[in-house]
C-alpha cells in the first residue's frame, strides 16, 4: 500500500505539472477573457478539446520518460503511464455526465450561450481546488485504513446502479432542495444583468440568476467529485497519478461542454455506459485483495463499454427530449 505522498514521480515533474496548470488557467482567464462574452461554436470547442487532449497525452509521455530515466525500468514506466491513461479516460468519461447536468442547469435557467463560458471557467477552478483537497484526504484515509477501499467500491457500485435506474428519465431542477434553499435565503432578480452575479433593483442589491447557476454548478462539482475520486483510486493509489489525471480531465471540461452540448441528443444511451463503468470499477476495488485486475484490462473494458454505448446511441433513435423550463 502506497503511503499518502509516496510516488514514483520525480520532484521536477510536480513543478512541471503545476506550471502547465497555471499556464492553462492563464489562457482561460486572461487570454480568452479578452474575447469577452461570446457564444463558443462547435469548431472552436473541437479545436480546444483536441488541444487539451494532446497536452494531456504529451504530459503522460513526459511522465513515462521521467520514470524510465529515474528508475531505469521500462516496465515501471509502462505500468505507471498506463495507470495515468486509464485514470484520465475514466475521469474524462465521468465528466461527460457532469456536462449533461451543466446542460440541464443552463437550459433550466435559460443562460445565454455568451454567458456560459464564464460560469464554466469559474466551475473549473472550483473543481480543481475541491478535487485536490479530496484526493489528499482520500489518500490519507487509504494510507491509514485499507478497508476504506471496500467502502469506496461499494459506493461506486451503488452509484452506478442509481445512475442506471435514473438514465433515460426526465431530469428537472424543480424539486432540487439546494435550489429551493437558495431561493428562500436570497432574493433573486428575474432578469440577467450581463455576466454580473449581483445587481441592484429598487435600490436593493440582489443576486442575478447567474449567481444561482454558479451555486448549482459548485454543488455539481462536489457531487461528481465524490463519485470520481474513488474511481481513480481503484486504478492507482499513487497521489501524483490520481491528481494529475483528474486535473487534466478537468482542464478540458469547458471546451468539451460546448462540443457535447451540440450533440448531446445523439448519445442518449451514454449514461447507461457510465453506470456500467462505475459498477465495474467498484467491483475491481472490492476484489483488490482477492484478484487484482490488470490496468491494461481495465483500460480495455472501459474503452469497450463507452465505445459500445456510443455506437448503440448512434444506431438507435434518441429518447424523447425532456421538457425544459425557460
Amino acid at each position: 500500500m502506497d503511503t499518502l505522498f509516496q510516488t514514483a514521480a520525480p520532484g521536477w515533474l510536480w513543478g512541471t505539472f503545476v506550471a502547465i496548470v497555471i499556464a492553462a488557467l492563464f489562457i482561460d482567464f486572461v487570454v480568452l477573457k479578452k474575447q469577452g462574452a461570446h457564444e463558443v461554436g462547435v469548431r472552436e470547442a473541437a479545436w480546444w478539446s483536441l488541444i487539451w487532449v494532446a497536452v494531456s497525452l504529451a504530459f503522460n509521455a513526459l511522465f513515462w520518460w521521467a520514470l524510465k530515466d529515474s528508475t531505469g525500468s521500462a516496465e515501471i514506466a509502462n505500468t505507471r503511464a498506463l495507470e495515468f491513461l486509464t485514470g484520465y479516460l475514466i475521469e474524462k468519461s465521468l465528466a461527460v455526465d457532469n456536462i449533461f447536468v451543466f446542460l440541464m442547469i443552463f437550459t433550466y435557467f435559460a443562460v445565454p450561450p455568451a454567458f456560459q463560458k464564464r460560469v464554466l471557467m469559474i466551475g473549473i477552478i472550483g473543481a480543481i481546488v475541491l478535487r485536490t483537497i479530496m484526493i489528499l484526504l482520500g489518500g490519507w484515509l487509504l494510507a491509514q485504513f485499507h478497508w476504506i477501499l471496500y467502502v469506496f467500491g461499494a459506493f461506486l457500485i451503488l452509484t452506478g446502479v442509481k445512475m442506471w435506474l435514473a438514465a433515460g428519465k426526465e431530469q428537472t431542477l424543480d424539486d432540487n432542495p439546494a435550489l429551493k434553499l437558495l431561493r428562500k435565503v436570497l432574493p433573486v432578480s428575474r432578469n440577467y444583468d450581463g455576466e454580473k452575479f449581483w445587481t441592484v433593483e429598487n435600490g436593493r442589491r440582489i443576486a442575478t440568476p447567474l449567481f444561482m447557476v454558479i451555486c448549482l454548478v459548485a454543488l455539481t462539482d462536489i457531487i461528481f467529485a465524490v463519485d470520481s475520486i474513488p474511481a481513480i483510486f481503484a486504478i492507482t493509489t499513487d497521489p501524483f497519478i490520481v491528481l494529475t489525471s483528474n486535473v487534466f480531465a478537468i482542464l478540458g471540461l469547458r471546451a468539451m461542454y460546448f462540443l457535447l452540448a451540440a450533440v448531446a441528443g445523439k448519445f442518449h444511451l451514454l449514461s447507461y455506459g457510465l453506470a456500467v463503468v462505475l459498477v465495474f470499477i467498484g467491483g475491481k476495488m472490492m476484489l483488490i485483495d482477492v484478484f487484482k485486475i490488470p490496468v491494461l484490462v481495465s483500460l480495455g473494458v472501459v474503452v469497450a463499454i463507452l465505445a459500445a454505448t456510443m455506437l448503440l446511441s448512434l444506431r438507435s433513435a434518441p429518447a424523447v427530449a425532456s421538457s425544459r423550463k425557460n
